[in-house]
Parts: structure tokens; sequence; C-alpha cells
């Protein structure tokens, strides 16, 4: 029986499945939780290509001539290997199996990330939305630099976004403001000046006051960045790294200050904690910046430092970054050609979901 069929099928089975079987209840889950979520992985059954498991290495400068490629069929170019194994972002089942982990996790709300109507990952969207519903779990999203090439072209994917998926259930809104919510990777690429010109309530071809006004959250990286943020009109900010040290914000040190000057300021400020960080394969000159998981410590210690300044909003990088070594989705050991992955043992496979409930459960 040819594969595709037999995966129709399956999903068939799966959706009722999760007719008969109960999702978890909302009140499970914490709405102040974002966690970063990847749709941009493929399979040569299902996308005719191995996206991103097919990883080339990163040229550290102009000057570097580096030419390497991990192909992916076992190969990566990541230090873990997914329980899961090279599946596709698409894969409905794949899907509806994340948002399930997501849930049983005490996660609120995944920023999925956004490149682009015209991208291969667009199709992998409203899946992801529906299998969201059917779990209490929200969606925004992360606005990559390859859509945030300027400030207009920002502008049109928070419309197209809001325009495409802003009535369905699934899509987050603040309960506060009431608005979506848009993370803006490497925001400071783009000076504040432009900026406010879409976010600021005084230019007649800002967002403000319109169907497409939202919550805008910028990449806080370093100190001194504060006055960028008002200069710009943004709503709030975000750190995302998950190595402790790398950058001013994603320090855990320094988030009590940060979150104290968000507050007297108005603005939102979500820190990111992570289980680890490794990028070694894909960036052999960022060592540096790894940081080791030392068995769920360094999880432990990144959430105990968000909990204890009093921070309002939460990150969670990733779930399944799996190139930096962030993610929280299972992995399991793997041996190819000699190369032996990483795994987390002796934890369980599932242990950062089961930590990330139990952190959440007290992130009140």
């Amino acid at each position: 029986m040819h594969s595709n069929v037999i995966r129709s099928i399956l999903f068939i089975l799966l959706f009722i499945f999760c007719l008969a079987t109960p999702a978890r209840s909302a009140d499970s889950l914490n709405y102040r939780a974002f966690c970063f979520y990847y749709n941009w992985y493929g399979s040569k059954a299902i996308d005719n290509k191995n996206y991103h498991w097919s990883h080339p290495v990163m040229p550290q400068n102009d000057k570097d001539t580096t030419k390497t490629m991990f192909e992916g069929n076992g190969d990566i170019g990541a230090n873990f290997y997914p329980q899961s194994g090279e599946y596709s972002s698409a894969d409905p089942v794949v899907i509806d199996k994340h948002l399930s982990q997501i849930a049983s996790a005490g996660i609120g709300v995944i920023a999925v990330t956004w490149l682009g109507k015209d991208d291969y990952t667009y199709r992998s969207v409203r899946p992801i939305l529906d299998a969201a519903q059917r779990y209490h779990v929200k969606v925004c999203f992360q606005i990559e630099p390859v859509v945030r090439k300027t400030i207009f072209t920002t502008k049109d994917a928070i419309a197209f976004l809001i325009d495409q998926f802003g009535h369905h259930p699934a899509f987050y809104r603040n309960e506060v403001t009431g608005r979506p919510i848009f993370f803006i990777y490497d925001s400071y690429m783009i000076p504040a000046n432009h900026w406010a010109q879409i976010l600021s309530d005084s230019v007649h071809y800002s967002i403000r006051h319109t169907s497409h006004d939202a919550d805008i959250v910028g990449l806080w990286v370093n100190k001194g960045d504060e006055q960028f943020f008002i200069d710009g009109s943004f709503d709030g900010m975000y750190t995302y790294f998950a190595s402790s040290g790398f950058t001013y914000g994603s320090t855990p040190a320094n988030w009590k200050e940060m979150q104290l000057w968000a507050k007297k300021h108005n603005k939102i400020f979500i820190p990111s904690v992570g289980p680890g960080y490794n990028d070694n394969r894909i960036r052999p000159w960022n060592r540096s910046n790894t940081k080791f998981r030392l068995k769920g410590k360094y999880y432990d210690q990144m959430f105990a430092s968000a909990l204890s300044a009093d921070l309002k909003m939460i990150g969670i990088t990733s779930f399944n970054e799996w190139h930096e070594g962030t993610q929280i989705e299972p992995s399991v050991p793997y041996n190819f050609k000699g190369f032996i992955y990483e795994d987390y043992s002796p934890l369980s496979p599932d242990y950062y979901l089961k930590r990330t409930k139990y952190w959440l459960s007290g992130f009140n």
C-alpha cells in the first residue's frame, strides 16, 4: 500500500481517537508562557525534500569558505536526535503529537516561526491552528528576517496573518490588551525611527487603532536598547536566546532590572528560558556560547531566575530548534556512522516536557 494512503488512514484513526478522547482542559495550561515552535522541517515522503534536516555548516563571516553539508537521513547537523525521527512539520500526525506534548507541558501559547505565505512552511499553519484548538493551545507568530526586511514588509505580514487567521479560535489575543502578539526577530536591524512609522499613534499609515493593531515585541539584546523600544513605539521586548551570558538580555541576572524598567514604561517583557544551548555542529566557531544541560539543572536555574524576577510572561526557547540544541521535544539515543548523538539520559525522553509542567505550575 502506498505510504501516503497509509498515512491518511492513520490520520483518520487519530482524528477519531481525538474525538473520543477529551483534550486537556484549558485550566491546565498557562497562557502567559510562550514556547517558540519551528514548522520548517520537511521529509522526502511528504515534502519531496528533507527541509532543515538537511542543513549547511554556517560560515562565520564573509571570508569563511566552509561548504560542509549535513544531508539528513540520520545526519542532521544537531547534537541530539528527535524521538519522532526526521519528521515533516506538515504531517498532521506529527502536528497533533506535538500539540499534545505541548499541552502536556502546560504551555498555553506557541510562537510559530513565520517565513511568509510563499514559503513551504505556510501549508502547515492552518493544521497547527486546528490541532492547537483541539488541545486548547493558542498560536501567535515570530516574524523572521526573510519577512522582516523593511517596516512595510513587516506590516504586510502582520496584516496578512490577522486577516487570514485572526478569526480562528486558536489565534492568540492578549487577555489584557485584547490584541494579537507578534515577536519580531532581530528587530534592531531596522532603525527605531522607521519602526515608529508603523507603531506610533501619530502616523497615518500606522497599525494603531486599525484592525491590524497588535502587541509588537522586539528583541532586547544589549543594555542600552531601552531607548530603541521607546523611540520605536514597541509594546514590549523579548530575549529569545537560551544561552545565558550570550547577550545582556539572555542573562537571567539582568531580568529583575529589565522587568522593573518594562513595568515603569508600561511595556511587556518576555525573557526566555531554555534547557541548554549547543549549535557547534552547524556553527563550530560558536562553542563559547554552548550551555550544557547538566541533567536538567541548567533549565531549573533559568526557570528559578525567571520566577524570582516577578515576571508577568515568560518565553521558552524552544520546543524543537534541534540545530541549536534548545529543544524540549523528546530525544532518543542514535548512532549515525560512528557519530553518537546525545540524549537526555539518565533522564527520560520526555523529561523536559514534565519539568516545564512543574515550573509553569508555579508561575502564577
